[in-house]
């Protein structure tokens, strides 16, 4: 038996559009067996059914994958658990889509490097954001220009997380229609030197500015803002509370807050009094990122 474990991702980061993500302690769980025939098996209501297994999405990726190498998918059972919502911008689908570049890494053999992994994620995904902090663990800063990405792993990130996630969806193209077509080099270069600032307020270990330029974002927040309903507010009574910085995650419609470090229960305890209808947690940033486990005894 394999156990192939992805974490949840949060992307853009305020001003880290299209560049910035983290690997949260939420997780797309596979546990594949040898079979005579392809099955999956969802042991949660967060993974919709499926008829049939050539319509599954991971089988559909893990294909691909296997095509690229001209090698054939030998049948398996998958059992798939999940606690990361769908269309919630918690990259459920980038998960999805690094479990199933690993389901055909495995089961075929193919002893694909890293590099070559978020290659192939960012091929399918289009971006590199989400998919890079999946497969790599932590704070992710990547960049894709033409066909070729790279991406940075920060050090390890002294905070707590907290996350609100709402009872709707929110799909990222809707959330991509509200933003600008361009900006002008004045804005531009003030977005780009809040997000460099971002970052190196991160590294240095200055989680207060850090925050305060999370909320300084020219990219995409204040245009996204009026598809989330209580963004304003969640931000300001999570800075009441003591976050360092709230934002959106992904393109939405759940946010996240940076907080010190211990204080996460604390404050998603509070902030979940303060929203009855949302489901607020605690979280970590998970380091790991895709981890695999084989048991040869199976």
């Amino acid at each position: 038996m394999i156990t192939i474990s992805v974490p949840a991702s949060s992307a853009n980061i305020g001003p880290g559009f299209d560049s910035a993500g983290v690997a949260v302690s939420r997780y797309l769980t596979l546990e594949v067996t040898k079979a005579d025939e392809w099955d999956f098996t969802h042991v949660t209501s967060l993974i919709p059914p499926v008829r049939h297994y050539q319509d599954h999405f991971i089988y559909k990726v893990a294909k691909q994958v296997a095509d690229w190498h001209n090698r054939e998918l030998p049948p398996c059972h998958v059992s798939m658990d999940s606690d990361i919502p769908l269309a919630r911008g918690l990259g459920s689908s980038a998960s999805a889509i690094v479990a199933g570049i690993e389901l055909a890494n495995q089961v075929c053999e193919l002893a694909l490097s890293e590099d070559t992994k978020l290659a192939y994620a960012v091929k399918i995904e289009g971006h590199p954001d989400n998919v890079a902090a999946c497969l790599l663990g932590g704070f992710v800063v990547t960049v894709k220009m033409g066909d070729e990405s790279s991406y940075k792993k920060l050090p390890a990130i002294d905070t707590d997380l907290v996350v609100y996630i709402p009872n709707f969806e929110l799909k990222t193209e809707d959330a991509r229609k509200v933003l600008p077509e361009s900006f002008n080099m004045k804005d531009a270069a003030t977005a780009s030197g809040v997000s460099n600032l971002m970052i190196s307020s991160l590294l240095t270990g200055d989680y207060e500015l850090a925050g305060k330029m999370m909320e300084s974002d020219l990219f995409h927040e204040s245009y996204r803002a009026k598809l989330i309903p209580n963004y304003y507010d969640i931000r300001s009574e999570a800075r009441k509370l003591g976050a360092f910085g709230t934002v959106i995650s992904g393109a939405g419609p759940t946010m996240i807050s940076f907080v010190p470090n211990g204080k996460g229960e604390e404050i998603a305890n509070a902030m979940q009094s303060h929203l009855p209808d949302y489901e607020v947690a605690a979280l970590q940033l998970d380091e790991q990122g895709l981890q695999v486990k084989v048991n040869i005894n199976q």
